[in-house]
């Protein structure tokens, strides 16, 4: 196993970005294209950010694992998409990194947005930090592979590699179809996994954490019965050395979807349904 410091979550919270300059790139294997994502101006997240912490202590949790959650002694690794300085730093972001099959892949990316230009990166923020929160409270270690939604990157390899002492690794997303009509989460696992025991593993994480999501969303069914996606080509996968999954939540260009996307409350939801799926994991 390789051995990179981590992040420690009480300095951290989490923003994951992967490979490509269209949407979220590693959703492009959908029926639908990917709309090309917006160099959209940097600015402070209009959700997920540090207020959101009293709203949380006021609400508490919703998920229905939470009362008997025992993560004690576990390390969870969480990569929220993208970044909210990545649109500011174009250079940095096209620069070639290792994409952990032998070649190389663009840092990182913008994301994708809602038609109301609801950034991805400030979706993800949000809802890592939620997760982070429930995470904590059920006694685990978090490890966020960035600190804050306004910096660049880091890089979809580092964003595979930084998790390499965690238990398992999960990376939020939302996906940018161009149509308005396609709706639902899916998940990707790296084909071919670390070794084919991970691997295994990452698909029963993906079971698992589609499950949970499954009880509260759509599943995009075009990915499969299970709304799972095997792939060979997401940098931040192929660097992981532990179970590993990338979850689309949903597509930001729906206005269902988006409206959940956009509200405190959907960002809960999302992130219960993540906690769940990590619960049933173990």
């Amino acid at each position: 196993m390789r051995h990179r410091l981590l992040v420690p979550s009480l300095l951290a919270a989490a923003a994951l970005s992967l490979p490509g300059l269209v949407a979220c790139s590693q959703g492009s294997d959908a029926p639908g294209r990917t709309a090309q994502a917006t160099e959209t101006t940097d600015r402070s997240p209009s959700a997920g950010s540090d207020s959101d912490v009293g709203e949380d202590a006021k609400s508490g949790t919703a998920s229905a694992k939470a009362d008997d959650a025992d993560l004690e002694g576990k390390v969870i690794a969480i990569d929220p998409g993208h970044n909210g300085g990545n649109a500011k730093h174009p250079d940095e972001i096209n620069r070639q990194v290792p994409d952990g099959r032998g070649g190389t892949k663009a840092c990182n990316t913008t994301g994708t947005s809602t038609n109301s230009d609801y950034p991805e990166a400030d979706f993800t923020w949000a809802v890592a930090k939620k997760l982070e929160k429930s995470l904590t409270g059920a006694g685990a270690e978090v490890v966020l592979s960035r600190k804050d939604n306004k910096g660049v990157g880091p890089c979809v390899d580092e964003r595979g590699t930084f998790a390499d002492d965690a238990d398992l690794l999960v990376s939020i997303h939302a996906n940018g179809s161009e149509s308005s009509s396609v709706k639902g989460f899916h998940i990707i696992v790296a084909d071919p996994g670390e070794d084919a025991k991970t691997e295994k593993k990452s698909v029963d994480l993906a079971k698992s954490v589609g499950s949970s999501m499954g009880e509260e969303f759509t599943p995009n069914k075009a990915y499969g019965k299970d709304a799972i996606s095997r792939r060979p080509d997401l940098a931040g996968l192929n660097n992981a050395s532990v179970p590993a999954v990338i979850v689309e939540c949903g597509e930001m260009r729906n206005p269902s979807e988006a409206e959940l996307m956009e509200s405190k409350s959907g960002q809960r939801k999302y992130a219960d349904a993540l906690f769940d799926g990590i619960i049933d994991w173990f």
